[in-house]
């Protein structure tokens, strides 16, 4: 796949999830294979929305690995929705128990990478799947 620019990934934990670890070697296996990351770290979803448009990302990465998985994650795919940035790619990461995954997919999550999943197929994943950034496209959005 050949690409004029670097896949912009924004990287969140929403909610007040503690667990850190995961989403850190993910963004930087994503970093090491050239994509250009923002870590937000714990927020809103609503604040994640915000700054994926802001930012103009192509895809939005969220670590969930604490209760509220489902709330918090319908809650992100709605606010990306609301903010206009429905064309980017939305990829969730941690404990998500097997019964939900189906329910999330139908309310905009394009993939779950649970545990244990190879860091080479979730780069490989986003490498293949996130939206192309024509010339012409960051022309017009002013980049």
């Amino acid at each position: 796949m050949s690409r004029k620019d670097k896949i912009r990934v924004l990287m969140a934990k929403p909610g007040v999830d503690g667990h850190w670890r995961g989403i850190i070697t993910v963004s930087k296996a994503l970093r090491d294979a050239g994509m250009e990351v923002i870590y937000l770290g714990n927020q809103t979803p609503e604040q994640i929305a915000h700054v994926a448009a802001q930012e103009d990302v192509d895809v939005v990465g969220l670590s969930v690995l604490a209760a509220g998985h489902l709330r918090l994650i319908t809650e992100t795919a709605q606010s990306l929705k609301d903010q206009k940035v429905d064309n980017a790619l939305l990829v969730v990461g941690g404990i998500i128990p097997q019964i939900d995954i189906p329910d999330l997919k139908r309310k905009g999550v394009n993939e779950i990478f649970l545990p244990g999943t190879p860091l080479g197929k979730i780069v490989d994943y986003i490498k293949t799947n996130a939206p192309q950034r024509s010339t012409s496209t960051l022309i017009q959005k002013g980049k």
